[in-house]
């Protein structure tokens, strides 16, 4: 839209640019000053009601995961699909059309109670890091061990040697 509008990426004036950070933030944490130069965006221009419309609805997919329940969020998360594919901006709309290929997994975690391999892909990012960063263990057990030492499963503290 910054294209569209200006002719140019973002410069410092340039109300879109000037908001950039204030984007990627929830809405729920946004200060009156904030809400304010969102609004000021908004009234630069006609055309920023995409960017406006496409903001609502990144915070409507943030608050499906925010409800107090399970089921509340189901009941947004099965909105924005019926929504989502509908909308006149391009880039809504394929975010749509994604959601709704992934359908059943978008859906899972309010089917499961939130639950997600996010634990087992940490942990196996570390291990991995470790891996890269040690360049080859020699012998098995250090190298158990240190999985152990990273993944949080062995007792870092030093012990009394005699």
């Amino acid at each position: 839209m910054q294209q569209d509008t200006c002719g140019h990426r973002g410069h410092r004036d340039d109300p879109l640019y000037r908001i950039r950070n204030i984007l990627r933030a929830g809405a729920e944490n946004l200060t009156d000053r904030q809400n304010a130069r969102l609004a000021t965006a908004w009234a630069a221009d006609e055309r920023h009601f995409e960017v406006e419309v496409a903001w609502s609805c990144a915070q409507q997919v943030r608050s499906a995961y925010h409800q107090d329940s399970h089921a509340a969020g189901r009941a947004v998360a099965e909105k924005i699909l019926e929504s989502f594919t509908s909308c006149p901006i391009p880039e809504v709309a394929r975010l749509g059309r994604t959601l709704k290929q992934w359908r059943t997994e978008f859906l899972g975690y309010f089917d499961t109670n939130g639950a997600s391999n996010g634990g087992t892909e940490a942990i196996n990012g570390l291990i991995e890091l470790c891996r890269r960063v040690a360049r080859g263990f020699r012998n098995r057990d250090n190298y158990r061990l240190r999985m152990l030492l990273i993944g949080g499963g062995l007792d870092p503290s030093p012990h009394t040697h005699r």
